[in-house]
């Protein structure tokens, strides 16, 4: 049986670029795909651009209402879902090639996995060719938590059963409820993850996370606080690792 896989996608006023996404994943080859959009309200073309592509993609399910930011939204998206494995690509951002769906279910079939990642590879925003900093996430190992390890989250993909077990995102984070996300998950010892050792995800730079100094700031706290949620010792020492290990990803060369 063909295991289905759901796709959540979180849009705002994101004309410029979903079109990229919508096609990276109607172009896959891996047919037993639902993708389901969930618009915050946006106010430029993103809607009729949605509706468009609905009315010929049968595999698009979408709602547009006002949220409260992305990780409300991916949560509603959670709640529509009706696949065996759940993942996410961002209106920004497209899938690195189009057999990476079908590699990620091939890689759950091997064995009992609840979870497969990736690499991520962000290119400027305006050229998706120009390759600024690659994210190569690693085969997990517990202790690697304490190193501040984190996967590429927009890489994970998980079983559905995983978020009934660690549940959503939770919303008093405003930029850091992925990391939250991946503590809470990779901090169960009763689940199995695999590295699959590629590119999965092109991502345009421009993130909430890195907007602003301000961000940046308001990220390191909730980082800490997340880490010192899940208990994870030497919390002050994670976050200074977690942030000392991206410097080498702007000087690794990888292709797309």
């Amino acid at each position: 049986m063909t295991p289905k896989i759901t796709i959540i996608t979180a849009t705002y006023n994101s004309g410029a670029t979903i079109k990229d996404c919508l096609d990276s994943i109607s172009n896959q080859d891996y047919a037993c795909i639902e993708h389901i959009i969930i618009d915050g309200g946006s106010t430029d073309d993103t809607v009729s651009i949605i509706t468009d592509y609905s009315k010929k993609h049968t595999h698009i399910t979408w709602i547009s209402e006002p949220d409260s930011g992305i990780y409300d939204a991916l949560n509603k998206g959670l709640k529509m879902a009706s696949g065996v494995i759940i993942g996410f690509l961002h209106s920004d951002d497209l899938f690195a090639n189009h057999t990476i769906i079908s590699r990620i279910v091939a890689s759950f079939t091997k064995g009992s996995i609840d979870g497969v990642y990736g690499d991520l590879v962000y290119v400027k925003k305006d050229n998706i060719s120009h390759i600024v900093r690659n994210w190569r996430s690693k085969a997990f190992k517990p202790p690697m938590l304490r190193q501040g390890w984190m996967p590429a989250h927009p890489t994970l993909f998980l079983k559905r059963d995983v978020y009934h077990i660690s549940g959503f995102f939770n919303l008093s984070y405003t930029i850091s409820s992925d990391y939250d996300f991946v503590l809470r998950v990779f901090s169960n010892r009763n689940l199995c993850f695999t590295y699959l050792d590629t590119n999965i995800t092109i991502m345009r730079l421009g993130g909430a996370s890195n907007k602003t100094i301000r961000h940046i700031i308001v990220k390191m706290r909730e980082d800490l606080r997340a880490i010192k949620n899940n208990k994870i010792k030497y919390p002050t020492y994670v976050l200074f690792m977690k942030n000392v290990s991206k410097f080498s990803q702007f000087f690794k060369k990888t292709v797309i």
